[in-house]
């Protein structure tokens, strides 16, 4: 019967030998057949000789040696040891090596458009193909979960949202660490939201919306993208502290709350500039209020709810880029650099601006001192204002 090694294995012969990995013990007759040895006759050693200056010997009956498994010298071992200390991340391939994908969960929003703003400037500033996926649902928290559970390896990134520090405040039970479970890479843009109407909906102005909320037999409809987003928890808040009764009615993103709205299915919807603005300039809807301390840009004649006779009332939004914990500094560094050179191109801080939102590009730790702040604050909106956590 014929025995078979495979290559990398050694044949020795008095003190010829085939190079290879490993030495075995082998008789002296054989031929190399693609790559393998065949052996006719093998032969077993009459000893095993373990010398710690030597090796592994095999002796055969007449003394000759038939092969030898060598001990590596002091010398070698620590120059090994020493390679592997100066090369602690040899075996990480240079990134990125595939496609990326970047996932938001707002369908038809302002997540979605900066996830597609976000995948071409990976794509033009690191030379990476990029895939943008939506998970909606949940007020974001199942990308948010998606990208939490996922590998640390800039492979699968997050467009985080205001409404992420919310839901943290609002959710009794979340699958993940609103801050912990997550590398911020930097911010990207911030904005007030708006409440919108439709254009012939019977209140004139925030005021009069106001007056007649509160003496309506039922309570007004709002629309937003979501349980526990920013625009869902902003509404909570005008309601509050304007002591009216609302009805929330929450979407799967943006586009069907904006659809409902123009059919005069609900009263209004708060939502983002990127959403409200283009629809308001063209007529489509009209705009009540915005959220901000001050009047909003792109809307210079609509007052703030302040302004509208909520005072004190201020709230706004932003977007970011994040991915799961753990992820390798120098990657993070890549991500952020090639996404502050998208955002100092003027082109999209003029596409950005258009549509309603101010550039704020960040170090990954001030976005993250900004996370944990916002996290703060409506942990202290949603008790203080007494709403029911969900």
């Amino acid at each position: 019967m014929k025995s078979l090694i495979s290559r990398g294995s050694a044949m020795v012969r008095g003190r010829r030998s085939v190079r290879g990995a490993v030495r075995c013990a082998t008789a002296p007759y054989g031929a190399r057949q693609r790559g393998q040895l065949v052996i006719d006759k093998p032969v077993i050693p009459s000893a095993i000789i373990v010398d710690a200056g030597r090796g592994t010997r095999h002796v055969g009956e007449n003394g000759r040696i038939l092969s030898m498994i060598r001990t590596p010298t002091r010398r070698a071992t620590l120059a090994g040891m020493a390679g592997l200390v100066a090369c602690p991340h040899v075996a990480r391939a240079a990134y990125p090596d595939k496609n990326i994908t970047i996932v938001h969960g707002f369908p038809g929003g302002n997540g979605d458009l900066l996830a597609r703003f976000c995948a071409d400037g990976i794509t033009r500033h690191m030379g990476a193909t990029v895939v943008v996926e939506a998970k909606a649902g949940a007020g974001g928290t199942i990308a948010a979960g998606h990208v939490a559970r996922a590998a640390p390896d800039g492979y699968t990134l997050l467009i985080m949202v205001g409404g992420h520090a919310v839901a943290a405040a609002l959710y009794k039970q979340l699958a993940f660490k609103s801050v912990e479970d997550f590398t911020p890479i930097t911010m990207l843009t911030e904005f007030p939201f708006v409440f919108a109407t439709y254009p012939d909906h019977p209140a004139s102005d925030m005021k009069a919306f106001i007056e007649r909320a509160r003496s309506a037999a039922e309570p007004p409809l709002f629309g937003s993208p979501g349980n526990g987003t920013g625009q869902h928890m902003s509404a909570e808040l005008f309601a509050s502290m304007g002591k009216l009764k609302l009805k929330h009615v929450p979407y799967r993103g943006s586009g069907q709350g904006v659809t409902d709205v123009l059919g005069k299915r609900i009263d209004f919807i708060t939502d983002t500039p990127t959403v409200t603005v283009p629809l308001i300039q063209d007529k489509q809807l009209r705009a009540l209020a915005v959220t901000g301390a001050q009047r909003f840009f792109a809307l210079p004649d609509v007052p703030t709810l302040a302004e509208a006779g909520i005072a004190g009332y201020e709230t706004g939004s932003w977007l970011g880029l994040a991915g799961p914990a753990g992820m390798p500094a120098d990657v993070v560094a890549q991500l952020n650099g090639a996404i502050h050179k998208l955002l100092a191109e003027p082109a999209t801080l003029k596409k950005l601006r258009d549509l309603g939102s101010e550039v704020v590009p960040t170090t990954p730790q001030a976005f993250k001192t900004r996370l944990e702040s916002d996290v703060a604050k409506w942990t202290g909106v949603v008790a203080s204002a007494g709403i029911p956590r969900i």
